[in-house]
């Protein structure tokens, strides 16, 4: 029972200091919300880290050759395709990532 009550207290302890950190930004810097440099960082930082972490995702794939890359360029032509037509992040991601394991997992197999 000792083990359940120390879990349980761990969580809440992890729960209010994931809360805190989200809240505390909003609470310190709710006077300044309108300044010039918030939302121009609000409005470019989005797209700028999606490029960085599409960077990072392909940054050790080599398209000379057709083995390595197939997968993750499907998956990046459906997430391109989807979010172009229905302009829906989650309905883009999800899918995205599903044919990307689908595919994965099928050239694992049959290799």
């Amino acid at each position: 029972m000792q083990d359940i009550n120390y879990l349980l207290l761990f969580i809440l302890v992890m729960a209010v200091a994931t809360f805190i950190t989200r809240v505390l930004p909003f609470i310190l810097l709710y006077k300044i919300s309108d300044h010039p440099m918030l939302i121009y960082l609000g409005r470019y930082l989005p797209p700028v880290m999606m490029v960085l972490l599409l960077i990072y995702c392909f940054k050790d794939l080599r398209f000379s050759t057709f083995d390595d890359g197939p997968a993750e360029l499907l998956a990046l032509l459906l997430v391109v395709a989807l979010h172009l037509w229905r302009a829906n992040a989650l309905l883009s991601i999800m899918a995205g990532t599903g044919l990307y394991m689908y595919l994965s997992q099928s050239l694992v197999l049959a290799g």
